[in-house]
């Protein structure tokens, strides 16, 4: 007997949110350091930069792919299996 209750979307959970927000910012870190190495001339400069924004701008990655978890914009439901 088939019930017709509908499967649930997949959503990311919240360790994979984290986990994106920080694999993301370790990029975004190494440019950072570069950028500003480039501009400031002082390595130990870079460095310190790079490191504050790090901390920084996860939480704020982190925050902005929770909300837009939230946002309906662009998604769509997935396609039931077919079912007799």
């Amino acid at each position: 007997m088939s019930t017709n209750t509908p499967k649930p979307s997949v959503v990311d959970h919240r360790f994979r949110s984290l986990a994106k927000a920080i694999s993301w910012r370790a990029t975004g870190t190494l440019d950072t350091i570069a950028v500003s190495f480039i501009v400031t001339g002082r390595f130990r400069l870079a460095l310190s930069i790079g490191f504050i924004e790090l901390f920084t701008k996860i939480g704020l990655y982190y925050l902005h792919e929770r909300a837009w978890n939230r946002i309906t914009l662009g998604k769509v439901k997935a396609r039931e299996d077919y079912e007799i």
